[in-house]
Formats: C-alpha cells, structure tokens, sequence
C-alpha cells in the first residue's frame, strides 16, 4: 500500500456498493441462522436439563468445551467432513451460542419465584400452560439478554468463517490483509460492528415489548 494512499478511498466504496450489500446480507442470514438454530437446540437442551436436573451439568460441560476451541481450529476439524460450506460454519456458528443461551434459558427459568409457579399449579395450571404463560414471560429478560450476548458473540465469529468462503463482512477483512488495502478492511470491520449494534438494538427494543412491566417500572 502506497504510504501516501487515504485510509478510505471513497471511490472503491461507492463501486462495490452492490457487493458491499450483498456480503451484509450474507452476514446477515449467517449470524440470524445461527442463533436460530442455537436458540431451538438450547431451549430444547434447557427442558431437557431442568426436567432431568442431574444432566444439567454434563450439558454445560460439552457446550463449554465447544466453546473453548478456537474457532479456526474448529472449522478445521469440520472441513474434512463438510466442506467448505454453509454446513461447516453454521456448525461452528451454531456450537459457540449453545452455551450462553443454555445458561440464560435454565437461569432466566429457575429466576421464576416458586410462590409465582405454586400459586399458578393451585389454580391448575398443566406443566405446559405453565411454561408458556408464566415461566416464559418472566423469564424473557433473562432469555433475551442470553441472545443479546450470544448475537453479538456470533456477528464476530462469523467474520471468521470468511477463510471457508462463507465469511459475509470478513471477505472484505480478509481480502483487504491480503492486498494490504485498508478500504475493504475499514468497510468490512465498520459494518460488523454496525450489524452487531443493530442487531442489539433490535433485541432491546423486542425485549421492552415482550416484558410491558418493565417499561412501567
């Protein structure tokens, strides 16, 4: 890179914009897929762990040991067997959240107040009924506040699933280290953390109407 070249040159900007947008989306679908998925097998998982209470801990300790590799070592393990795919970094995508959201779902649960859960089973409440109109909503801060980090989390790993070719904002972090030109860098590291703020915004605001109370508190 020329000492005298700008930071930014506008100019590249302006004639990427097409796939400046389509590596948004891109990151975009990577990080909503992954916390989709995350979020479904980890309530699954939390059911599971608070029906069966002595299983909560092995559950906890595999999601902690998945989220302890690092990710391109992680990714490196899968490739042999899927590639370099969408497959492979939702895997990786999917492995990180299960911990943070596990933990957010039990706590957000067991933060119910027993004489809340009592009072509801006297009134005849089945276990269901009591999960979705009781536990859930008094839970939801918890809950939410578990995919408010894991979101944030996954908007950051999924730069790293560029090196597979599924990297949506870390192509252009990845393709400006490569050529030593900071605009496709500066662009790429700028709108991830952008997505990332967005993307928290969007789970306060979705917290505050799930949980009324709250904003009347």
């Amino acid at each position: 890179m020329n000492s005298q070249e700008p930071l930014v040159r506008w100019d590249w900007v302006w004639s990427h914009v097409g796939d400046i947008g389509e590596r948004l989306i891109e990151h975009f679908v990577l990080t909503g897929l992954a916390i989709a998925i995350g979020f479904l097998l980890s309530f699954a998982l939390s059911l599971i762990a608070r029906r069966y209470v002595r299983i909560y801990g092995p559950i906890t300790w595999a999601a902690g040991v998945l989220y302890t590799i690092p990710s391109l070592a992680l990714f490196a393990m899968l490739i042999p067997f899927t590639g370099l795919s969408l497959l492979t970094a939702e895997i990786g995508l999917v492995s990180y959240t299960l911990l943070i959201l596990i933990r957010s779902i039990v706590g957000g649960l067991e933060s119910v107040p027993t004489d809340v859960r009592d009072t509801a089973i006297g009134m005849g409440y089945t276990p269901m009924q009591l999960l979705w109109t009781i536990e859930l909503p008094l839970a939801a801060p918890v809950i939410i506040g578990g995919i408010r980090v894991a979101t944030i989390t996954t908007v950051g790993l999924t730069t790293v699933t560029a090196l597979i070719g599924q990297g949506g904002l870390g192509f252009f972090i990845l393709d400006g280290i490569q050529r030593f030109f900071t605009t496709p860098l500066i662009v790429g590291a700028v709108l991830s953390v952008a997505l990332a703020v967005a993307a928290d915004g969007a789970l306060v605001v979705l917290q505050r109407w799930v949980t009324p109370w709250s904003r009347a508190r």
